[in-house]
């Protein structure tokens, strides 16, 4: 077994990954509003880590638990880490912020401002919005012996204000909270000007209203994380919908993990909001204010197109350049031509995902229309597409997992709309998450029935598909269609030992095909055979595939791993992983495919699919993943490696474990950007 000291713990391997995004933003090579909407990511996944991560942590710490973990770690001493670095990233925040872009922003006429920034005719036109707009919406809550210390709302920003009794001098604490449905950023005139002031400045401003007779003392900024993650037992469950619509309402009320607090509140404030919400001194962050920088894309989204990535507009994917998009016929005869490769974004989603469900639900030909749904937009015309196939008598399945993090409360509304439209639906197998990125579409033709799929390495998302990377195929393949119906029977019925042709699907065969093709190349390497193992993913965590690369590694195989997030192994162990090379690239787009390439003697072998390398994957979730087997696609793939572990290209290395941002060539050149390259390339095959 793996070395704890040969392995990085995963919540220190997540922080480097968030400090990744963070070194996003503060590169000055970036448009600077798109610098600006990498610190908004950044917070926004340090709120997800102490929602979920620290918040598991502080339980198994509550619980007294203090065995170690496989990274050498107590609960307590991985605490004691993760404060620290986190504090650490906090400060560099603030200094990108107010350091940096701040000051960047102003150069370019856009400004956030105080108060008493304001010139008179701003302060006019605020406080008449504030009247007008803001302080009905608002509910200052009073705390004294009739009144309760308020419940804390998780990730709400508030206002801690101390007002004095103008009769009796007596102090009072009051709270305030910032309305969320309300723009945090208000701009300052009403010419659509460039100058913003936080919202709670502008409440701040106005206190008085609110406390009419009090006298205002002070105020400060504070918001509070709670525990999000769901505890449902579907051992217990009879009905899996219903019981977690009950947790999601337990959720909101979870044990608060986190306290940030604007620098320079009054010691006593702090002491008396640590105590009142149970927070220890770990728990506890100090900033710069304002608080809460997710506020920041209402920045990143003004219309300035010279200070953000220029225009990209994506292409019709190679194959289906030529449907005629008021002819279904016409898009299933494309895809009878041969599989159809499918490299989101540079390829588009709409013409092609989407399309495909959109044509079989409106061709009267199509008999049934069978789909996996993990997270998908708001407004889904992928959900649109099968309600519209279910009302017109087509047979749907939806197998929807409603246990997706986050998404959770919108997979519930599209279970409850799809059952209503007379859709089948699922939730999978008992005790798995249902990851996998499947559609199968049965089509009744001149001569017999004729299956049709598209499986991919992303979800049936249409927004998330503008600046996500992604792979899909679309086939009519007989074996891979065949591969999938037996899939989605597994899913809705019972099939626990269906054999599958041209798939890995976990939790039964995926872990054990990878590991058999991992040793198959270290067996090709000793017998002086072609070997070599890449692979790209958004995670690479679990134990036993760890100690097969170093296996791999110290035997002579060539490996390149290529890992957005996060990443357990370590490089430059003498004796373990001298033949192990690690890249991580972060750019406009979110690297977000999952691609397997094994040498396999000069045959190589090439899988996309769903599942990372992590034990969740591979043992508790439904994931697939499928052999690619056409040359042409094949080559495509390999083009995209290539480029991704190219010393060409900017990225980040992995330096035993340590992770070093790369962007100039030994002779001080600056490197390509992949992005850019990606899209030029496909801006030329069109």
């Amino acid at each position: 077994m793996v070395q704890s000291e040969h392995l990085t713990d995963r919540e220190l391997s997540w922080l480097s990954f968030n400090q990744r995004v963070l070194e996003m933003a503060e590169d000055p090579e970036v448009p600077l509003l798109e610098r600006v909407r990498f610190l908004a990511i950044f917070t926004s996944n340090l709120d997800e880590f102490f929602m979920v991560r620290v918040a598991t942590l502080k339980s198994k710490i509550d619980a007294g638990i203090k065995l170690r973990n496989s990274a050498g770690y107590t609960p307590i001493e991985l605490m004691q880490e993760l404060s620290a670095r986190v504090r650490n990233l906090a400060d560099r925040q603030s200094r990108c912020l107010h350091g940096s872009l701040l000051p960047a922003l102003a150069d370019y006429g856009i400004s956030v401002v105080s108060w008493k920034d304001l010139d008179e005719t701003e302060k006019s036109y605020t406080s008449e919005l504030f009247n007008s707009r803001i302080f009905s919406v608002l509910t200052p809550l009073a705390v004294d012996p009739s009144h309760p210390f308020p419940y804390i709302s998780g990730l709400s920003l508030n206002l801690a204000v101390i007002v004095k009794n103008a009769t009796t001098r007596e102090e009072f604490f009051a709270r305030v909270k910032v309305p969320p449905v309300l723009s945090r950023f208000v701009e300052t005139s009403h010419n659509g000007g460039k100058r913003f002031i936080p919202l709670e400045d502008l409440i701040a401003a106005h206190l008085s209203s609110l406390f009419p007779g009090m006298i205002i003392e002070d105020h400060y900024t504070f918001r509070v994380t709670r525990n999000q993650d769901l505890e449902l037992d579907e051992d217990e469950s009879e009905d899996l919908l219903s019981s977690l619509e009950q947790e999601l309402l337990r959720r909101r009320f979870g044990p608060p993990v986190r306290l940030e607090i604007e620098s320079g509140i009054n010691p006593e404030l702090l002491e008396r909001l640590a105590s009142e919400l149970g927070i220890d001194p770990e728990g506890i962050i100090s900033s710069q204010k304002p608080l809460d920088l997710t506020g920041l894309n209402r920045i990143a989204d003004l219309d300035l197109p010279d200070l953000k990535y220029p225009p990209f507009r994506s292409r019709t994917a190679v194959g289906l350049e030529n449907v005629d998009p008021e002819n279904p016929e016409t898009f299933f005869a494309a895809i009878r031509q041969g599989e159809i490769f499918l490299h989101h974004p540079y390829d588009s989603f709409t013409n092609s995902v989407v399309a495909f469900l959109e044509n079989a639900a409106q061709d009267p030909k199509v008999l049934a229309i069978k789909q996996t749904l993990y997270r998908t937009s708001g407004d889904s015309p992928i959900v649109d597409a099968l309600i519209e196939a279910a009302e017109a008598g087509k047979q749907v399945l939806a197998v929807i997992e409603i246990r997706a993090r986050f998404d959770e409360q919108a997979n519930v509304r599209w279970a409850r709309k799809l059952e209503a439209a007379g859709a089948h639906v699922v939730y999978g197998l008992m005790g798995y998450k249902t990851h996998a990125k499947l559609s199968l579409v049965v089509r009744d033709e001149e001569d017999g029935l004729r299956r049709y799929c598209h499986i991919g390495t992303g979800n049936y998302n249409p927004k998330t598909a503008r600046f996500y990377e992604d792979i899909g195929l679309l086939s009519a393949d007989p074996v891979l269609t065949e591969d999938l119906t037996k899939l989605f029977n597994q899913l809705s019925g019972f099939a626990p030992l269906s054999e599958y042709s041209r798939l890995l699907v976990a939790p039964r065969t995926l872990r054990s095909g990878l590991l058999e093709k991992i040793e198959r190349e270290v067996d090709n390497h000793k017998s002086g055979l072609s070997s070599g193992i890449q692979i790209k993913l958004n995670s690479f965590l679990d134990e036993e595939f760890v100690d097969a690369l170093y296996h791999a590694s110290k035997h002579g195989v060539p490996v390149d791993l290529i890992v957005r997030g996060i990443c357990s192994i370590q490089t430059g162990i003498p004796e373990k992983s001298e033949n192990i090379r690690v890249r991580s690239i972060l750019g406009r787009f979110l690297e977000h495919s999952r691609i397997f390439h094994f040498a396999n003697a000069g045959d190589d072998e090439y899988w996309i699919g769903s599942a990372d390398i992590m034990h969740r994957n591979l043992d508790r979730r439904v994931e697939s993943l499928v052999r690619i087997d056409q040359t042409q696609h094949k080559n495509e793939l390999q083009r995209i490696l290539d480029l991704e572990v190219s010393e060409e290209v900017a990225s980040w290395h992995l330096q035993g474990a340590q992770w070093t941002m790369v962007t100039l060539s030994p002779s001080g050149e600056k490197l390509s950007d992949l992005h850019e390259l990606m899209i030029n390339h496909h801006q030329r095959a069109r």
